[in-house]
């Protein structure tokens, strides 16, 4: 089954085609990142545009690289919720337009839920039951997966985004948009241990999560130094504040799966490229026993072939939409789409 996946919540507008859930035939992507990186961070309005102008052709570029023409295709997946909603927006009218054009099953992919299936494409050997840590610029969940498309969130943050906090992080450090590459990129160079940073704990909700108060230090530290004409130790704050985060979501994880009993777990999202985390969490699941899958760090971002993985097993259970489908800023995870009707 071929299926044209559509993904353009932020600021990348992805375009692939998947087979089976499994085979990436192609995988477009069209970054809007160094527009972006102008303004400190994402404008909606700008990503929408762009999404507009870039979309048909990436499509063509999708279809030539996959070897497929437009009567190959067997059905349509897109991204639907949640992001931007303007960007969102682009993408299902794209996808409505070209499912009704070819006559093919339309399906709504949750875009969280498509970051946990990059690691279908990744490993083929796995198959739920799992536990999936997702961590993304503004997404922060200990999912329990208990099949393809059965999913409970068992851990979230209760403020902000881990990868939010990388941003936030960075710009106050003086580094580009986006934040979290060139963060762990200056981290690489100081083994920390220089600054005291917090660690939050919400009461009665042992695998919650808060990075607010761990972002407002590292701004007032930097703002101190800087009104007190000290020098800042950039490099180990990086490194103190991937720390940090890592402390804050690893232990987590592993209390998750010794709650559940999954012996295996699968990272996803972008933050799941940073370094630290991905040596905490290889050093813990060795410690406890538990089957790690990281996903290359080309499938930790945005992209299309994750809509189209998880667009497969989506249709087979049946989850598909009509062309009167909404685009939606925000959805739990575990919602469906009846749901929002």
């Amino acid at each position: 089954m071929n299926i044209l996946a559509f993904e353009s919540s932020c600021d990348e507008t992805a375009v692939a085609v998947v087979r089976d859930g499994r085979t990436v035939l192609s995988d477009a992507i069209l970054s809007q990142a160094d527009m972006h990186a102008l303004y400190g961070g994402v404008v909606p309005e700008i990503a929408s545009r762009k999404h507009v102008e870039a979309i048909t052709g990436l499509t063509d570029q999708a279809l030539r690289e996959a070897g497929v023409t437009k009567k190959d295709i067997d059905a349509v997946a897109v991204t639907y919720a949640p992001g931007l909603i303007g960007a969102v927006l682009v993408g299902v009218s794209f996808a409505k337009s070209v499912a009704y054009a070819l006559g093919v099953p339309l399906i709504p992919v949750h875009h969280i839920r498509g970051h946990i299936a990059a690691n279908y494409l990744a490993f083929p050997e796995l198959e739920p039951p799992f536990l999936a840590l997702a961590i993304s610029g503004g997404n922060t969940l200990i999912v329990d997966v208990r099949d393809y498309t059965d999913m409970a969130i068992l851990g979230a943050t209760r403020d902000d985004a881990a990868g939010e906090c990388f941003d936030k992080a960075a710009r106050v450090l003086g580094l580009p948009y986006p934040g979290g590459k060139p963060m762990d990129q200056l981290a690489q160079r100081s083994k920390g241990g220089k600054y005291v940073l917090p660690r939050a704990h919400v009461e009665d909700a042992p695998l919650d999560m808060s990075f607010s108060g761990l972002k407002t230090a590292v701004v007032n530290l930097a703002h101190n130094a800087q009104q007190k004409g000290e020098a800042l130790d950039a490099a180990a704050l990086a490194r103190d504040f991937a720390r940090a985060v890592s402390d804050e979501l690893v232990p987590r994880t592993v209390e998750a799966l010794r709650m559940t009993g999954r012996r295996k777990l699968a990272a996803a999202g972008g933050v799941a490229a940073n370094s630290v985390i991905r040596a905490d969490l290889e050093r813990a699941c060795a410690e406890e026993g538990v089957k790690l899958y990281l996903p290359p760090l080309k499938l930790c971002g945005d992209n299309g072939a994750m809509i189209g993985a998880q667009g497969y097993y989506e249709y087979m259970a049946g989850h598909t939409a009509l062309l009167d489908l909404n685009a939606y800023a925000t959805m739990e995870l575990s919602d469906s789409l009846e749901d929002m009707i």
